[in-house]
């Protein structure tokens, strides 16, 4: 059998099959927990139509940083994502580091808080707030100087 006989469909039809190049969307996930706690964060400081802007910048004890804030006026630019009415808004070049993260709400004895979940991060600050990528260089490990 030849490979033309492989992709015929029918007598005297031959499908041709391009390969397409796989794109993938940046995307990032924020849980139930994490959109249940953003709602009530914009409830009580009465901003319904606000968003929650994810971003990165330099700085902590790995080179990078997580941050948050409450964002009345998305960019043109930005990434959006809607999860459980909440919507998310990320910044292109944040988005290059956050790609495929997780964004969860912890509450529990130690405290309530934010933790991101990372593939993009080779290590991270003990205290979860700071990342290194590969691209930046693997941290030299030691201890979190956040505390």
């Amino acid at each position: 059998m030849t490979l033309a006989d492989e992709v015929r469909t029918q007598p005297d039809e031959i499908r041709t099959e391009e390969t397409q190049a796989e794109v993938v969307a940046p995307s990032i996930l924020l849980t139930a927990g994490a959109a249940a706690r953003v709602q009530r964060l914009l409830a009580e400081r009465q901003l319904a139509d606000h968003a929650l802007r994810v971003f990165i910048s330099g700085g902590g004890c790995s080179g990078l940083q997580y941050g948050m804030a409450l964002e009345g006026q998305p960019r043109e630019d930005d990434h959006r994502f809607g999860f459980n009415g909440v919507d998310v808004v990320v910044d292109p070049v944040s988005m290059d580091y956050l790609s495929g993260a997780t964004i969860d709400y912890v509450d529990d004895l130690m405290g309530g808080g934010f933790k991101i979940e990372n593939p993009n991060a080779v290590s991270s600050c003990g205290c979860g707030h700071s990342f290194k990528t590969e691209r930046d260089g693997a941290a030299s490990g030691g201890e979190c100087g956040c505390h």
